[in-house]
């Protein structure tokens, strides 16, 4: 009789294939963590040659006829929704309001952080996030400006002047439907920062749609504190495109510290003082 004897099979890897496996693993995840520290120094390196954006100067409008279209359409929803609308809200009381402003200000600072670091602006992102925190915890959630009565004051930006930071130009002006003056550099900044807005994304739906609903009603708030101002620009002046146009390209530029408030760059004058009143109606 002849008597076969099977090889015993294995069950699992042999351990020296499993050592061999551990230790491919081991090497892919290391080379995987050094490309994405060499991409990670790569952008930085990039970001850090960016050079300034070049000076802005005079008034670049080459779609005029377009944009007083659209001006002439956010006239309209000014005089029928939202001046009667900032009427109504002002009759809310004084400390209401400046609640909704606080907790609307205070959604807003986690962009301003993110946009601090995109700059390189290290000072001002540990500030803010001091502030958001300090306002969150002990400011009932930023209804009340415990940082800023401590002497801790926000540093507002943007995404548009993050691109400016990065070399970007100010492109042409528009005016951007309900949303009012702009760039097209800054129109771009607008819609990063409404899509990639921390808050929003961080919040369930419909939590998240309160930051919508707070932000609105700030801007209603400072529609009805600037109305006299808002007013005389936009339905008393001569031409109220062209006195837009000016105020918003002077206090733009200020505010990204490319004049001084002379009269040099043909967008500016030195009496005005930089105050922008549609800075909030319009949401910029």
């Amino acid at each position: 009789h002849l008597v076969f004897h099977a090889a015993p099979v294995p069950l699992g890897p042999s351990p020296a294939r499993t050592s061999k496996n551990m230790t491919l693993h081991i090497t892919s995840a290391a080379r995987g963590h050094r490309l994405f520290a060499a991409a990670a120094s790569l952008a930085l390196l990039a970001l850090t040659a960016c050079g300034p954006a070049p000076q802005a100067t005079g008034i670049n409008d080459p779609h005029e006829a377009a944009n007083r279209k659209v001006h002439g359409f956010n006239r309209a929803v000014d005089r029928a929704i939202l001046r009667p609308a900032s009427k109504a809200y002002a009759i809310l009381p004084q400390p209401v309001e400046r609640g909704v402003a606080n907790f609307a200000d205070n959604l807003d600072t986690p962009g301003d952080v993110v946009n601090n670091l995109l700059q390189g602006r290290v000072g001002p992102a540990a500030q803010n996030t001091l502030r958001f925190a300090t306002n969150t915890i002990f400011g009932i959630g930023g209804l009340f400006d415990t940082a800023g009565a401590l002497g801790l004051p926000g540093v507002e930006t943007d995404f548009g002047e993050t691109l400016h930071v990065w070399g970007a130009g100010e492109g042409a002006y528009v005016e951007v439907p309900l949303l009012g003056p702009s760039t097209t550099r800054d129109a771009a900044g607008t819609l990063v920062d409404l899509v990639t807005n921390p808050v929003s994304l961080a919040l369930p739906q419909p939590e998240a749609n309160v930051s919508t609903v707070a932000k609105a009603a700030s801007r209603l708030g400072d529609r009805a504190r600037y109305s006299e101002t808002v007013d005389s620009v936009l339905y008393e002046s001569a031409d109220s495109y062209a006195q837009l146009r000016l105020l918003y390209l002077q206090n733009r530029r200020f505010e990204l510290g490319q004049t001084d408030g002379s009269a040099q760059d043909g967008a500016a004058s030195a009496d005005d003082g930089f105050v922008d009143p549609y800075e909030d109606p319009y949401g910029q």
